[in-house]
């Protein structure tokens, strides 16, 4: 028996993205933040004072609901940063220099 679910104060964008309702924050910035942080839904409303609890506790039941499809996307995402950091050529010490020199 299959039965849908609602979630209050989550949407689905246009991209496919779960958001909190029209707010900017997507439900993957605050389960990153629980997942990766150890952040209680306590610390994200404390870091994000423009929240209400509902929309907290609303992007935890979804994260934990869809718990394996969104820590791949985290993952997704890391794996995307290191592949960017890899191809960098320059150095740390090149850039710097970059910018020491006169125009």
């Amino acid at each position: 028996m299959s039965s849908l679910v609602s979630y209050p104060h989550i949407i689905i964008d246009a991209h496919g993205n779960a958001r909190i309702g029209q707010s900017r924050y997507k439900v993957l910035h605050l389960a990153a933040e629980h997942f990766h942080y150890g952040w209680s839904a306590e610390e994200l409303l404390r870091q994000h004072p423009d929240l209400r609890p509902e929309e907290v506790y609303a992007a935890l039941t979804f994260f934990y609901d869809h718990h394996d499809e969104l820590v791949q996307q985290m993952k997704q995402q890391a794996d995307a940063v290191e592949a960017l950091r890899a191809g960098q050529t320059l150095s740390r010490a090149e850039l710097l220099a970059r910018k020491r020199e006169p125009d």
